[in-house]
């Protein structure tokens, strides 16, 4: 019951995220850098040290961060990916065959962005598997993450020569994946030997969100200073979190 309730909740920050989107669209930095700092701080201050404490009776601490590397990398490969998709409909023109093929590149783009909203589910069921407090801190920062994916999959194809009854369309395929993802968690269960492992993973995904997608968004064409502070904030109040967990 708790797993379907999160996936409803997915699902409403993913379209409330694209809906933003139209409405804000010079205001989201501050969001954005809120986010940012918040998911590094639970990448830091609760995925890394559950993930060496919880793996430390299976592995070394060396093997826990060489699956953290991979999680990171395995998210650079993916953002990479969307982020190749995205910038050729965008350069390209806007006339003719041109335009059908920025349609076509925002598309695969929006896809690969409703996988990535795919996998942030598979990532709260598996860490619910794990513990209820862990699986609680990622819900947390999936869903942040959830509504970054809202806005990103509605100004992709818009950018890319879409209408809105497009967006809008790939917007609820990508606020349902979410839920898809969670649900599919429910079929199969993780053997605790692999729980230290998950959470390096995720540590990894978490990290790679926060420095290379939240970050670099919230600054972009904006004042630093206002966008430096949120995410500083969403740091301390994630670190104030977890210390106050742990007492």
């Amino acid at each position: 019951m708790l797993l379907l309730l999160i996936a409803g909740t997915a699902f409403c920050a993913t379209f409330a995220g694209g809906l933003l989107a139209l409405r804000l669209k010079d205001k989201l930095h501050l969001v954005l850098g809120f986010s940012a700092g918040a998911v590094i701080g639970v990448a830091f201050f609760d995925l890394l040290p559950e993930a060496l404490e919880v793996g430390q009776r299976y592995d070394t601490p060396s093997t826990l961060l060489t699956w953290a590397c991979g999680g990171f990398l395995f998210y650079l490969i993916l953002d990479r990916a969307i982020l190749y998709y995205g910038q050729a409909a965008q350069h390209e023109g806007h006339e003719g065959h041109a335009h059908s093929r920025n349609a076509h590149h925002s598309a695969i783009g929006a896809a690969s962005l409703s996988a990535h909203s795919f996998l942030d589910g598979i990532a709260v069921g598996l860490a619910y598997q794990t513990s209820p407090t862990i699986g609680a801190i990622v819900t947390i920062g999936v869903l942040t993450h959830d509504f970054s994916d809202g806005i990103n999959t509605m100004n992709l194809v818009l950018k890319g020569g879409g209408n809105r009854r497009q967006a809008l369309r790939w917007l609820l395929i990508d606020a349902l994946a979410p839920g898809a993802g969670i649900v599919s968690t429910m079929f199969f269960t993780l053997p605790e030997r692999f729980f230290g492992t998950a959470l390096a993973v995720f540590y990894g995904f978490f990290l790679y969100i926060g420095a290379s997608d939240f970050i670099p968004e919230s600054h972009h064409a904006h004042p630093k200073f206002l966008t430096t502070t949120m995410t500083l904030l969403g740091t301390a109040l994630i670190y104030a979190a977890m210390m106050l967990a742990r007492q």
